[in-house]
């Protein structure tokens, strides 16, 4: 029986280790994503005041947007929870690195960003009015973009950026 309590000890002890290590294990950060937009007309290709990031367009004259309610995260997983907040238009969040220089790859005569140019990390796709989507994913530390990928939204204003620390 003098076993007994050294055994007790072990096992406890890997127990509390087992448990430990769940206890600190890295914690999902959730940022809420609000896709908007003024109304039905909000979406028409502009290409006299582009938006898109790195122009030089008045986004304070936006008519479409991504909004946040973190603009920074821990690296490690990130779950974004996304609502199309539009009473009329479908829209999606797509997520890429940000580029170092310069402005994400656009297809302009597709009013898009070419995705698989920009390296784009996931999505929620087409989202009716109201409706609501979410994508978990591992984040290094960097920036990122958030931006709709519908024909003209991009470019009207519809991207924000989130920085991974």
């Amino acid at each position: 029986m003098t076993h007994f309590p050294r055994t007790l000890t072990v096992l406890a002890t890997g127990l509390f280790l087992t448990m430990s290590g769940t206890a600190f294990a890295a914690e999902v950060s959730t940022i809420n994503v609000s896709l908007w937009d003024k109304g039905p007309d909000s979406a028409t290709p502009d290409d006299a005041h582009p938006m898109g990031y790195g122009s030089h367009g008045a986004m304070n004259m936006a008519m479409l947007g991504v909004k946040t309610d973190l603009d920074s995260v821990p690296a490690g997983m990130v779950t974004f929870k996304v609502t199309n907040a539009s009473k009329d238009i479908v829209h999606e969040m797509i997520l890429s690195p940000l580029p170092k220089d310069g402005p994400l790859p656009y297809l302009a005569a597709d009013y898009k960003v070419n995705e698989d140019a920009a390296g784009h990390l996931g999505e929620v796709s087409e989202l009716d009015p109201g409706a609501t989507g979410a994508l978990t994913v591992a984040l290094s530390p960097g920036r990122y973009i958030l931006f709709c990928n519908i024909p003209a939204h991009y470019m009207n204003g519809m991207w924000t950026v989130i920085t991974v620390k």
